[in-house]
């Protein structure tokens, strides 16, 4: 039987709303339970993916959480953890429980459940404004120095899909030739597409920005040590295509190979995910009669799985950004090891305020080498 990604069929079409605000816009069960919540629009399943994107459940557990908090109390951290992968032909059913109720802080938790199973669950802490009084301890890590995000964006996202809410810019990461892994620093510019209603206040300023800081998070781990990180299958797997991963080694069809082989490298160093040591592989490779063709005696260590286990963020200055105005985040690994990594990231403003700091464990593990007979 065909699942169905909604629970209440959604209107075509939303107005006077960015296209971030139209995909994580909840529908109240109020009349059922007044702590219940679904999504109103199916959830994306990014292609070659084992679920569908991790930041639109976290984005609406933060939402559905502020919908019980009185106005003036402002979500400053968010503890939260991936149990199953979520599916995107079923809705999901969001439950916020009421754990606390004080003068300046509330607590809430919030489980996303499909076909009565918990898929997430998280805990989120809010804060009465101004409830720390006048005289305040106050310091911030600084912004370094990098290039401000170009005019020109690469065009539609051809490893995101061109329907995708946000848009960002990478930059070369820093200390790339380093021995050390942990001293490299993954950077980009993103922001949400459009511009983000009035009416959607801070509160979904702070979702689209949980929304985006799942963005190419635990993946810091295989690109600090320059892992193949696309999908291995070949051009002719059944499966593959049936996951919606395209084909060839990429993970990508080969005419999004033709398209990213014609772009030229100053345009793929801005996109997402194409850092030197990807940009050089895919020079490499040739199209053959609609196939993917590799360079022979081509080898590297590949990811063979890729998920994230646990998500935190903590957000520093709730009123003081734009999520449709670009953010600058870095990221740095400092651990990884027992087929789990872990990654910081820091988000900042254009004009260099820290806006939020994250945190995520994932699941990083290599390809093993087939057992010999």
């Amino acid at each position: 039987m065909p699942g169905f990604p909604t629970l209440i069929k959604p209107s075509k079409e939303s107005t006077g709303k960015s296209a971030i605000e139209d995909v994580l816009e909840l529908t109240h069960l109020e009349d059922i339970n007044p702590n219940l919540f679904t999504n109103t629009r199916p959830l994306w399943h990014p292609p070659g993916a084992r679920g569908i994107y991790g930041g639109a459940v976290i984005a609406q557990c933060l939402a559905a959480a502020q919908r019980t908090v009185p106005g003036d109390f402002i979500v400053h951290s968010m503890h939260c953890y991936f149990v199953l992968n979520g599916n995107a032909d079923i809705p999901i059913i969001y439950h916020v429980e009421h754990v606390r109720e004080g003068r300046s802080f509330a607590t809430r938790t919030v489980q996303a459940r499909q076909r009565g199973q918990p898929i997430f669950t998280t805990t989120l802490s809010f804060m009465r404004e101004g409830s720390g009084g006048k005289k305040l301890v106050q310091h911030a890590a600084h912004m370094p120095d990098v290039p401000l995000p170009s005019d020109k964006h690469p065009g539609d996202d051809l490893m995101r899909g061109a329907n995708s809410p946000f848009i960002s810019q990478r930059i070369d990461i820093l200390n790339n030739d380093s021995p050390r892994p942990y001293e490299k620093r993954t950077r980009q510019w993103i922001k949400a597409k459009g511009r983000i209603s009035d009416a959607g206040g801070h509160q979904a300023h702070l979702s689209a920005l949980a929304y985006m800081s799942d963005s190419y998070f635990i993946g810091t781990v295989s690109r600090v040590h320059k892992l193949w990180r696309y999908s291995a299958a070949p051009a002719s797997s059944d499966k593959n295509k049936s996951e919606g991963g395209g084909s060839g080694k990429l993970g990508i069809s080969p005419e999004t190979v033709r398209k990213l082989k014609d772009m030229d490298d100053a345009t793929l160093r801005r996109m997402e995910g194409m850092d030197e040591d990807v940009i050089a592989e895919l020079r490499s490779v040739e199209l053959r009669d609609g196939e993917v063709v590799w360079k022979e005696g081509q080898a590297r260590r590949e990811i063979g799985m890729m998920v994230s286990l646990d998500h935190t963020i903590y957000f520093h200055s709730p009123k003081d950004f734009r999520a449709d105005e670009w953010m600058f985040t870095e990221c740095d690994s400092p651990w990884s090891g027992d087929g789990r990594g872990l990654v910081h990231q820091r988000m900042y403003t254009q004009d260099g305020t820290l806006i939020a700091t994250c945190v995520q464990e994932g699941l990083v593990r290599l390809k093993q080498d087939a057992p010999k007979l």
